[in-house]
């Protein structure tokens, strides 16, 4: 008869990933304990999508994630692919929609994906506890033991799901790298993703549209996405701004397409269609009022196009077509949604999930190095490489 504080495998975390290996393992018929210090499991679940949970994304694939070794990402998402969650969430009579691009979302709560989760590690026998920071974790004689408030329990495998340090407000920390410091395994430097960005003094003009948006290209280096960019009191934000935020690194800039759809040569064309039509007009049919007038102010094109030369039009169309942005920096692991970096996924056997420095140690999740695009990518992994994991333990 196994000790009551004698587990096949303890999961620290109970966030998306540590709940779907946890679900997996248990109902494997392995005793399973997953222990997190927030009061109950899956808050990042509940805050997400609005509350209504982007649990998914239709196209979810290699493509749509970074890490230092993108191959790392292939075998897990391969096993596991958006079809096998959503006839989970099927199975659980849970509604939902596509939204646009492919991301699913709950129709009625995010809470609904929590609680199934919860009957699905009930199916299979795990034990959670919630409430109780972690006071010690080591690691002896093949066995890794867990000690949190009044608690201590042991096992010969140990699984890192304790996520990143992004929206610290609903408890996250760098305790994943802690640990993985602690037991030899290698960081790629964490920093924040998914996040607004901050604009300088010289750029107060634009933070002075707080709360205007426009349809845009956003690009950093080799990387582009056209979504919406929000003007805020404080910089750039909004999903093209948010995806491209991953990419961005301080010191470099971002550059901005304010009107995709336009052809080359739209300025001058319209200047021969409307000669009179002035050039503030002419952007204002195009974009939000306010941020037509600062860029027809930036671009120093007053008066009627029928005055403004050619090359003053053409130069306008290639600055609206690439305006750069030198971002001060973002707005930090507060407001960032995931994070970029973490364990080095080197270390880790793509199969299992498992250190290749120290067998029954695994970490999977946000709290390695594997970021997903916004839209419902980062659950997906969490899905895949829980059930990775799971199978393994």
């Amino acid at each position: 008869m196994p000790s009551p504080n004698s587990f096949d495998a303890i999961v620290l975390g109970a966030g998306g990933a540590g709940l779907m290996c946890a679900l997996i393992a248990g109902q494997r018929g392995r005793r399973v304990l997953v222990i997190d210090h927030a009061e109950a499991p899956g808050k990042k679940i509940l805050i997400s999508g609005g509350g209504r949970c982007n649990f998914t994304n239709l196209g979810a694939g290699p493509a749509n994630y970074l890490s230092a070794n993108p191959h790392f990402i292939k075998s897990a998402l391969g096993r596991y692919t958006p079809a096998d969650f959503i006839a989970m969430v099927d199975t659980h009579g849970i509604a939902w929609h596509e939204k646009t691009l492919g991301q699913l979302f709950c129709d009625g709560s995010a809470k609904q994906i929590v609680a199934m989760l919860l009957d699905e590690c009930a199916r299979g026998g795990v034990t959670i506890h919630c409430g109780d920071a972690i006071r010690a974790v080591d690691h002896a004689d093949g066995r890794f033991t867990v000690a949190w408030g009044g608690g201590q329990a042991s096992a010969p495998k140990l699984v890192i799901a304790t996520g990143g340090p992004s929206i610290p407000k609903i408890g996250a920390t760098g305790f994943a790298y802690e640990l993985a410091k602690r037991f030899g395994l290698a960081l790629v430097e964490p920093r924040p993703a998914l996040v607004p960005l901050t604009l300088g003094p010289d750029e107060a003009l634009f933070r002075g549209l707080s709360g205007v948006a426009a349809k845009v290209l956003a690009r950093a280096g080799k990387t582009a996405f056209r979504e919406a960019a929000l003007f805020t009191h404080r910089g750039l934000s909004g999903p093209a701004i948010l995806q491209i935020s991953s990419y961005w690194r301080h010191g470099e800039s971002i550059g901005i397409d304010f009107l995709p759809d336009q052809p080359t040569g739209w300025l001058r064309d319209a200047k021969r269609a409307r000669p009179t039509a002035g050039a503030r007009s002419v952007l204002g049919a195009l974009l939000p009022d306010r941020l037509a007038e600062v860029l027809a102010e930036r671009l120093a094109l007053a008066g009627e196009l029928a005055n403004l030369p050619d090359k003053v039009l053409e130069a306008a169309e290639r600055r609206l077509a690439d305006w750069r942005f030198f971002p001060s920096g973002t707005e930090g692991f507060a407001k960032a949604e995931v994070t970029v970096g973490g364990i080095a996924t080197d270390g880790l056997s793509s199969q299992t999930m498992e250190a290749r420095a120290l067998p029954g140690l695994y970490a999977i999740g946000e709290a390695i190095d594997v970021t997903g695009w916004l839209g419902g990518y980062n659950f997906q992994w969490a899905w895949a490489s829980g059930w990775a994991c799971g199978q393994a333990l």
